[in-house]
This record gives structure tokens, sequence and C-alpha cells, in this order.
């Protein structure tokens, strides 16, 4: 296992393979584990880097409250350790939303960048989402936390065909989620994204971009990515038919080409 010191925090990273670097980040409720499936695939021919935020996975938990700039110096100081002056980032959701503040705020270390069922700010109603997780969590009730959090992060015909797999998954979850540090970790997190709001910012990401939607997104609609696609003036936007906010999980074949062609073509400019 591989960590670096950030401020007295070890911070747990993963590299794998050679070539253009990829910086993977997690979901709010992810870890890099949560990657294993699409390791093979993804360092083939470029070099993996996944990481799990302070409050996740195998990093080191915090606390204390704080914001989503925590994070973004956290990744600062991991390019810094592995000697990396340019980083190609794909974030999903909570990822893509410091992938975001990353690329606002260290332009000249963003390469390409791709944004996986993002939004650009946390709306009103997306707070009072994070409030209701953040109450059940506190009861400690492990299978209520599952039934509020799990279900609607995948579009109902994904999780109707996959309901063998889906009680599998319920079995695994259930005593992290009647675990008490984990359950503030996670309360944590949630309120450091409340405050998160990058419209202001999105215009001065020079970076690339591909933004991805899924059409069947409970947590982060649709229109959450057209608003980030207007506003980010050098970016593509590609929506998913029939696919829920686990887009990664949903889609696995298409999730490693739209992140593998966008970052490997070898021209973002083509003169036709």
């Amino acid at each position: 296992m591989t960590y670096f010191d950030y401020k007295g925090k070890h911070v747990f990273y993963d590299v794998q393979g050679e070539g253009k670097p990829i910086l993977i980040l997690n979901g709010i409720m992810m870890s890099t584990r949560s990657w294993e499936p699409f390791v093979e695939t993804l360092s083939e021919h470029n070099q993996l880097v996944r990481l799990d935020f302070l409050d996740q996975g195998q990093s080191d938990r915090l606390d204390h409250p704080y914001q989503q700039d925590i994070q973004v110096d956290v990744i600062y100081h991991l390019l810094k350790e592995l000697k990396l002056s340019k980083i190609n980032i794909v974030g999903i959701s909570y990822g893509g939303e410091v992938a975001i503040l990353f690329a606002t705020t260290h332009k000249e270390l963003v390469e390409r960048l791709v944004l996986f069922n993002t939004t650009p700010y946390t709306s009103p109603w997306l707070k009072e989402i994070g409030h209701q997780w953040n109450a059940i969590g506190r009861t400690r009730d492990a299978k209520t936390y599952y039934q509020a959090t799990i279900p609607v992060i995948y579009s109902p015909s994904y999780y109707e065909k996959r309901l063998d797999w889906m009680k599998k998954r319920e079995e695994i979850l259930l005593p992290i989620f009647g675990n008490p540090i984990f359950l503030d970790a996670m309360e944590r997190l949630t309120n450091s994204a409340e405050s998160f709001d990058a419209r202001e910012k999105l215009e001065t990401i020079q970076s690339p971009t591909l933004i991805i939607a899924a059409d069947e997104d409970s947590l982060t609609p649709m229109n959450n990515q057209r608003e980030l696609h207007k506003m980010i003036k050098n970016s593509e936007l590609v929506i998913l038919p029939g696919v829920g906010h686990a887009s990664m999980y949903e889609r696995p074949m298409l999730f490693v080409t739209l992140v593998l062609g966008f970052i490997n073509a070898k021209q973002a400019v083509y003169n036709i």
C-alpha cells in the first residue's frame, strides 16, 4: 500500500501502468477499490493514478468540518509526490466537482478533463438530499441508509435487471453502512459539497473537456451537464440513454472507451 503525508495525514494512492497519466477521482461513496474492474484496461497504455480523498477508503479520517478545497490541495500535493507536471483528470459526481475546482485553481497542470455525472453547483434540491442522508446516517440504521442512498444511483431498468447483483451489493455494504466511522466520514464529505458552486469559474477552464450525462440520472440530472457544457468553452457533451448516476457500472465498456478515446486522442484540434 502506498501513502503520502499531507499535513500529518496519510493519503492513500495507487499507480499502475506507464504512459500518459490519468488521475481518476472517486464519487462520494467510492474508494480506489471501486475502480478495480477498470484497472487492467485503463492502465494498459496509460499511467493510471487512483486516489482516496481524505475521509475516504484507506486515507485518514478528519475530525472537523471542511470544504472541497482541501481535496483540491491533496491532489496538488499528490502530483508533487509523483513529480507530474501535467495530468489528465477523470471525475465522477463528487470527484467531478473536485476535478472542476482543481482545473480552475491549477489550470496549468490539467491537460484534459473528463466529467461524468457532475453538476456545476450544489442546488437547494441536492442539498436536501444530502441533509436526508446525514439524518439517516445519524440513526446508525444501516438498512435504511442503504435504501436511501444506493437504489437512486442506478437507473430503474438496470436495477430491475440486476436484482441478484444488487442483493449481493446490499450484503457487502450493510456492515459498512452500520459503521459509525464510515457514517461520520460520509457526513463530513456530504457537508463539504454543500457550498460547491463553480459557475463563475467555469469559463476559466482551458483544458479540452468531455462532459458525460446520463438521461436517467436522478442525483445530477442531465440539465446539470448541459449547463456545464454551456459554461466550459472548450467542451463536448455526450448523453448516455437509459443510464443512471453510476454510469461507469451500467455501461463499463462505453465508460473506458470514452475515457481512453478522449484522453489519448493525439490531437485536440483538427483542421477540417
